[in-house]
């Protein structure tokens, strides 16, 4: 077949679903716009930015934002925090997201299920200050409800969200509560896929429920289970921002200050951009690192992998 006639056939095939293309113009358009331009702003890592001066005429200083970064008192607290909240969120909402998945899947009355999905979807809705409101009437010391339990019940009220030791837990697992239904949807999806046949054998074979999810449902989703993990690997530097702006406050901050949080009032509050800009790019390779290193580990035992 000829060029001609191939650059003729594409552009029929375009032509015939030229409706999918204007479809995608408006996304394509914000990821050139919001996410691929920036990124000729991020040479600001590497330079004295002046506002006055611009991006380019900034005095080049190489990598000492980095090292500023780096070498700074609170770097290992805050590398600590964060890896500590980002896996903690990783080993508590995805396991809860996929027993979540499976029990609506498993469910045999549609109405119920339904009430409980859409309860489950709703937090996720909801802004981090809506939360907090919601995460203080319960565990406010004075007045929350659960301090309210522990004082009928005969104990001291707990000050869980200025307390170092309840506050991490209340983070991860307020956060669980909260993206737990919606993260339950890709799992639900895969679940869905699942060849039916395979159930009506276990169940002609005798297999009661927890042994039909250990051996049938588990293998199934593994390959949608792996890329969820891998993909949220890439983002381990990222522990929630507007939770932890929201939640945190001076009594927890050894325990509560996160790389973001840092940056925010570094590169925010005292305008060091070029730092704030550094310490994305840092994450931004740890992350890339991160998945590349995850992804050949699972490539080495297991057919699932992102790429």
């Amino acid at each position: 077949m000829a060029k001609s006639d191939v650059k003729l056939n594409k552009w029929r095939e375009i032509k015939r679903h030229r409706s999918i293309y204007v479809l995608l113009i408006l996304p394509v358009a914000y990821f050139i716009i919001f996410r691929y331009g920036p990124i000729w702003n991020g040479q600001i890592a590497f330079k004295d930015f002046m506002p006055l001066d611009g991006v380019l005429g900034s005095k080049w200083i190489g990598f000492e934002h980095f090292g500023s970064f780096v070498k700074s008192f609170y770097f290992a607290e805050l590398l600590r925090n964060t890896l500590f909240y980002s896996f903690g969120k990783l080993l508590v909402s995805v396991p809860a997201a996929i027993l979540l998945a499976i029990m609506l899947f498993e469910c045999t009355k549609p109405r119920l299920s339904k009430i409980v999905q859409t309860l489950a979807y709703l937090p996720h809705f909801l802004s981090w200050v809506i939360m907090y409101g919601i995460l203080l009437s319960l565990l406010a010391p004075g007045d929350g409800i659960v301090n309210d339990a522990i004082k009928y019940l005969g104990g001291e009220p707990v000050a869980f969200l200025t307390n170092t030791k309840t506050f991490p837990w209340i983070v991860i697992l307020s956060d669980a509560w909260k993206e737990m239904g919606w993260s339950a949807i890709i799992f639900i999806a895969a679940l869905i896929g699942i060849d039916p046949t395979l159930f009506e054998a276990a169940m002609v074979e005798g297999v009661n429920a927890p042994q039909r999810v250990w051996y049938i449902t588990l293998p199934s989703i593994k390959p949608v289970i792996v890329i969820v993990v891998l993909l949220r690997l890439g983002t381990i530097l990222d522990a929630g921002f507007h939770q932890m702006f929201m939640l945190y406050s001076i009594p927890v901050y050894s325990v509560a200050d996160i790389i973001d949080t840092w940056v925010y009032r570094q590169g925010l509050l005292e305008f060091r951009f070029g730092l704030a800009t550094a310490v994305g790019i840092f994450k931004g390779v740890i992350g890339l690192i991160l998945v590349v290193t995850s992804n050949w580990m699972v490539r080495k035992v297991s057919d699932s992998s992102l790429f």
